[in-house]
């Protein structure tokens, strides 16, 4: 097999570091890898400047990938790369929805046996890239949340295992108690899901199916098909909301009359003021935003058809 470049995250606790050991043992004893630990853009960028052909393996979360697929997107070295993903992260999304294993040894397995495979990206309208899922509402609201209690709980418990993890559904419950309501314009290829005479509680547009660690928020998505996902819910009212979140942990939201659902390749959202959460990052209050989709926009490892 080829050589590997492996991306680590300098900054990785005790139980990562033992992880990355055991993944690296499985890849070693087939090929040699260099191993470059990151700490900052500067130095992702200098070490992708040296991948040249080689497979480039991530270890860490959806932020980690996020953050070395936007590297190469700007570097316009995207399209000619190849990656992998050691899941080492908290929530591991973009693994889940693609079934790569969440084990590092047995997804390092898969690094050697896989499929290489062409994967879809989102771009927004500044160039910022979209690895997973992207929502606005409620869900952002609940990852805005989310992202303080898995901070809180991340101290609890041993190494990986530990309560951060149930960061996002604590969010999800409190978004839902109190959530933003917002009127938006949805549009999808130029056709007007929603406009703004009606509240929206959320938005979500899904390259990969799930966020959060698990919530399969666009069960239908995936990663291979040139289109994304959008699930809108209009579910406003108190009942309607506590409807939405239990069909959402039974993964029957879609079915549901005040949930829209819709694939297209180019998404815009506009109106009053709401935040987006794009793979885990939060960011706004935004009026308008607009994403596309780039069709096999580079490899990935995959597991066999």
């Amino acid at each position: 097999m080829d050589p590997l470049l492996l991306i680590a995250n300098a900054g990785a606790g005790s139980a990562e570091r033992e992880a990355l050991e055991q993944a690296l043992a499985v890849l070693r004893a087939e090929t040699d890898v260099e191993v470059a630990r990151t700490s900052s853009p500067g130095d992702l960028d200098g070490v992708l400047h040296r991948a040249a052909s080689r497979t480039i393996v991530v270890a860490g979360g959806d932020g980690s990938l996020h953050a070395v697929v936007a590297a190469l997107h700007r570097r316009h070295d995207l399209g000619r790369s190849t990656l992998a993903l050691l899941p080492m992260g908290t929530g591991n999304d973009f693994a889940r929805g693609n079934q790569i294993p969440l084990d590092p040894a047995e997804a390092a397995r898969l690094v050697l046996v896989g499929d290489v495979r062409p994967v879809d990206l989102l771009v927004d309208e500044v160039g910022e890239v979209v690895v997973n899922n992207v929502h606005a509402g409620a869900s952002a609201q609940a990852s805005r949340r989310g992202a303080r209690w898995k901070h809180r709980l991340g101290r609890v418990g041993v190494g990986r295992v530990n309560l951060g993890k149930l960061g996002y559904p604590i969010g999800v419950v409190l978004a839902a108690v109190r959530p933003p309501f917002v009127r938006l314009r949805v549009e999808v290829d130029g056709d007007v899901l929603c406009d703004v005479d009606r509240h929206v509680l959320m938005v979500a547009v899904g390259n990969g199916s799930t966020v959060g660690g698990g919530a399969e928020v666009n069960p239908d998505a995936t990663t291979e098909d040139g289109v994304v996902d959008i699930v809108l819910s209009l579910a406003t009212g108190p009942l309607a909301r506590f409807g939405y979140v239990t069909d959402l942990l039974r993964t029957r939201q879609t079915e549901r009359d005040d949930v829209l659902h819709r694939t297209g390749s180019r998404v815009t959202i506009s109106g009053e003021p709401f935040w987006c959460s794009a793979d885990g990052e939060v960011y706004g209050p935004e009026r308008h935003r607009a994403w596309r989709v780039e069709k096999a926009a580079y490899s990935m490892v995959l597991p066999p058809r």
